[in-house]
């Protein structure tokens, strides 16, 4: 894996430093991630702050180029891709078959799961990100941070560029530290009765979401709009008709509804759409492939000079072998899962079915992860929903091959075991996900895939050796709710409640199928729209995106499509413009700039919480009366002024 082929000497990039600041960043954000991910429910996009932290550094020493800003990035950003472990993992806990986390066998089923993601992700990179044109916001934003720093473009250009990153962190960075201050509100809902049934109406008042949905553009935003007003218009009120139980408060009554019920239709509807987006990328991924064999021939042959830096992945053969590799260690680690269970009495075809299952399963997840990270970025990314998916296609192979009507102990056992495989496409998931967006910003500053796709193995093998310590320390002190002896400060880790639900569903009996059965109907009115628009070339309905929509809570979401309607404005505004690609890219820097700002202060904000042991640390003021009015008032007033700003900029 060499470029002497090429015509040009290869810029520094790959190197020792960006290799051991990329570990050190990994290691500090994903004991962040998996701490605040458990703790308060939330986790924090890592490329960015990890771009920026690297800048900051490397300039220091001789020789810092962008590509090598990139390689930090790349690793450290396996930091916000693993720490998703923690909405499968927990599960063993909760269902009493763990009752710690074992370090060894944590690290393999996290380390092989995001390996697999990496190799699976190698020969969709020409499917997805050179061949696509999809956003990819995350990949976009990332690269114009790392452009901006190492002064690309010209100086007038740059001047502006910078200016409008940090007028949009600085935007972000304030009203977050307010919010958590507890001056202004961080998050807003409201329930209210509809009919005979009820809804509401939630958002959280985050800038990097506007930032986001301005980078996504309209079709997708539009098509998690039509999704969310599936979700609140019609199933809530719905399954909410005759009102909540008596002692039950009408909010979490609504939020119940929607977890136990919606967030099934809308596993349904991503699960239909999973398909539907695989067959319309089948094409490409197998161009891909033809087109990873052919640069692999063209090695052998001594021709790589006509094979560019920018085009050189992984060889095609050694993925191949890293993937039959890696089904080894998987052999070894479900043989020591199942020992005194069920499974082991019928072992050698419940591997064989299990590996090829996580062969074939992984192409899917990493397929469909990869289309999801480029139509709304890696963390907005539905990544549980593709973990139901999963736990639900083990949970009924093992219900074929044993049946449903076990003893309670065998059924444990199986649903154990389903968890654990889970873990193991959660890491193909979650790293597919993490891996395109990063070749994405690659691809946009001119660097290696090969190169960074063994940053990102050198990521997970970093990140899967922090996790388990910290989700050991976390349930030690905490414990995770629904386990055996969990106290009042136990962490709820709803996912991996969720998925664990699934799983027991399925083998116990208990799953509604009618709830995934109606979102897959879902799934196929919104495939046959969106052929229709595309066919009439009236535009396009996301089938993906519209069943995030309502898969998603609408807190996460709301902001998304009002952030690419703002943003599609601004770009009728550019195109009017004395410099349009100017005011465009201005455009794209502000939007950056809010996502970059509230990134770098999840940092610093999990460091805090993790010092304090709080999941408020920062609190001033509890239940001050004028947070939500003076906190939309702002959130309002910094939108204005930041686009106003932008323009101006864009004009002189």
């Amino acid at each position: 894996m060499t470029d002497t082929q090429a015509t040009s000497p290869a810029p520094r990039e790959l190197t020792l430093r960006s290799v051991l600041l990329g570990a050190a960043l990994t290691a500090v954000f994903t004991a962040a991630n998996v701490y605040l991910g458990l703790k308060i429910g939330l986790t924090f996009a890592t490329s960015i702050p990890a771009a920026v932290i690297s800048m900051a550094v490397l300039r220091q020493f001789s020789g810092a180029t962008i590509q090598e800003n990139n390689i930090v990035q790349t690793i450290a950003s396996a930091a916000g891709t693993l720490s998703a472990i923690i909405f499968v993992l927990p599960g063993l806990i909760m269902i009493g078959w763990w009752v710690d986390f074992p370090y060894w066998q944590s690290v393999a089923v996290i380390g092989v799961g995001g390996i697999l993601g990496v190799m699976y992700s190698v020969p969709l990179r020409r499917a997805l990100v050179t061949g696509s044109d999809l956003p990819y916001p995350e990949g976009v934003a990332a690269a114009e941070v790392l452009k901006v720093g190492a002064g690309l473009g010209g100086e007038e250009e740059n001047r502006k560029g910078l200016a409008a990153i940090v007028a949009g962190s600085a935007a972000s960075v304030g009203y977050t530290l307010l919010a958590k201050l507890g001056l202004v509100a961080e998050e807003a809902a409201k329930v209210f009765r509809v009919g005979a049934g009820a809804s509401g109406v939630s958002t959280s008042f985050s800038l990097a979401l506007i930032g986001v949905g301005h980078l996504v553009g309209l079709t997708v935003g539009l098509a998690m709009l039509a999704g969310m007003l599936i979700s609140w218009v019609v199933l809530v009120p719905h399954f909410t008709v005759g009102g909540p139980p008596v002692g039950t408060e009408l909010a979490s009554f609504v939020s119940g509804v929607f977890r136990q019920k919606v967030r099934f239709i809308g596993a349904g509807t991503i699960g239909v759409a999973a398909v539907y987006t695989l067959l319309r990328v089948i094409g490409p991924i197998v161009r891909g492939i033809a087109g990873a064999l052919a640069a692999q021939r063209a090695r052998k042959a001594g021709q790589g000079a006509a094979l560019a830096l920018t085009e050189q992945d992984l060889p095609i053969g050694l993925v191949g072998m890293v993937i039959a590799a890696s089904m080894v260690p998987i052999g070894f680690l479900l043989a020591g899962f199942a020992q005194g269970g069920p499974i082991e009495q019928n072992f050698w075809p419940v591997l064989l079915c299990t590996i090829a299952y996580v062969l074939v399963i992984g192409v899917v997840i990493a397929s469909v992860c990869g289309y999801m990270a480029g139509l709304i970025g890696a963390s907005n990314s539905p990544v549980s929903g593709t973990g139901i998916l999963s736990a639900l296609g083990i949970a009924l192979l093992l219900a074929v091959l044993f049946g449903r009507n076990l003893a309670p102990e065998a059924t444990r056992a199986l649903v154990a075991f389903a968890l654990f495989v889970t873990a193991l496409i959660f890491g193909v998931a979650t790293i597919s996900n993490d891996n395109l967006q990063d070749l994405k910003t690659g691809e946009l500053i001119g660097a290696t895939p090969w190169r960074q796709q063994v940053a990102l193995v050198l990521g997970v093998v970093f990140g899967a050796l922090v996790i388990p310590p910290i989700l050991s320390l976390l349930n030690s002190t905490f414990g995770f709710q629904g386990a055996a002896g969990a106290g009042p400060e136990a962490l709820a880790a709803p996912q991996a409640a969720l998925i664990s639900a699934i799983a027991q569903g399925v083998l116990g009996g208990g799953l509604d199928w009618g709830l995934i059965g109606l979102g897959a109907g879902i799934g196929v009115v919104a495939i046959i729209v969106d052929e229709v628009l595309r066919a009439t070339k009236k535009g396009a309905l996301p089938p993906l995106a519209l069943g995030m929509g309502i898969y998603l809570p609408m807190a996460l979401t709301l902001l998304i499509p009002v952030g690419a309607i703002i943003g599609w404005f601004y770009d009728r505004w550019a195109h009017k413009a004395k410099d349009p690609a100017l005011a465009e890219r201005l455009g794209v820097l502000a939007a950056t700039g809010l996502i970059a700002g509230e990134s770098l202060f999840g940092v610093v904000f999990a460091g805090i919480a993790a010092a304090r042991n709080s999941p408020t640390p920062l609190e001033v003021v509890e239940g001050f009366p004028l947070a939500l009015p003076l906190g939309m008032a702002l959130f309002a007033g910094l939108i204005g002024w930041l686009y106003s700003r932008t323009k101006k900029a864009g004009t002189l």
